[in-house]
C-alpha cells in the first residue's frame, strides 16, 4: 500500500524506541516479540494494547508546551473512553529528534488506535494484538 509517509520518516519510525515508563518499564521495537508486553497484557487482563502521541502531528515539530497541551487532550480522550493512559516516550535511538511524550493503552482496540490518532494528526500509531509484537500501523 502506498503511503503519504517518506521513507525517511518511515525508517525513523522503525528504528524508534517506544518505551513505556510506569510500574513495568519496557522498551517496544517495531516487529520484535515483547515478552514484558505478554506479560503486561496478561497482568492488565487485556488481548492488545496501542502506543499512542498526540505530539507534534504529522511529524511536524511543535514546541513543548504544544506538545504537552496536546498530550493533556490526549490523555482526557483515553480516560473518558474508559482506558488507562500508561507514560511512555517515543525516542530514535540517534538521528537528534526530541523524544516525543506518549502513552501505551492497555485494551485500546485497533480501531480506537487509528481514530485516536487521525483525531491528533498522526502519521501512524504502534498497535500490538495478543502476539505482543509491536506494529507500525500507517494512518495515511
Amino acid at each position: 500500500m502506498a503511503s503519504a509517509i517518506d521513507d525517511a520518516t518511515l525508517q525513523a519510525y522503525r528504528e524508534t524506541h517506544y518505551r513505556v515508563l510506569g510500574d513495568m518499564p519496557m522498551t517496544l521495537r517495531i516487529d520484535q516479540p515483547s515478552a514484558a508486553l505478554a506479560a503486561l497484557h496478561r497482568a492488565l487482563g487485556v488481548e492488545c494494547s496501542a502506543f499512542i502521541t498526540a505530539a507534534n502531528p504529522f511529524s511536524q515539530r511543535c514546541d513543548d508546551a504544544a506538545n504537552a497541551r496536546r498530550q493533556q487532550a490526549l490523555a482526557q480522550d483515553v480516560v473518558q473512553m474508559g482506558w488507562r493512559a500508561i507514560d511512555a516516550l517515543g525516542a530514535h535511538p540517534s538521528n537528534g529528534w526530541p523524544a516525543e511524550p506518549s502513552f501505551l493503552v492497555p485494551g485500546l482496540s485497533l480501531a480506537d488506535a487509528r481514530m485516536l490518532g487521525e483525531k491528533y494528526q498522526q502519521n501512524a500509531v504502534v498497535w500490538s494484538g495478543e502476539d505482543a509484537v509491536p506494529r507500525l500501523v500507517l494512518l495515511r
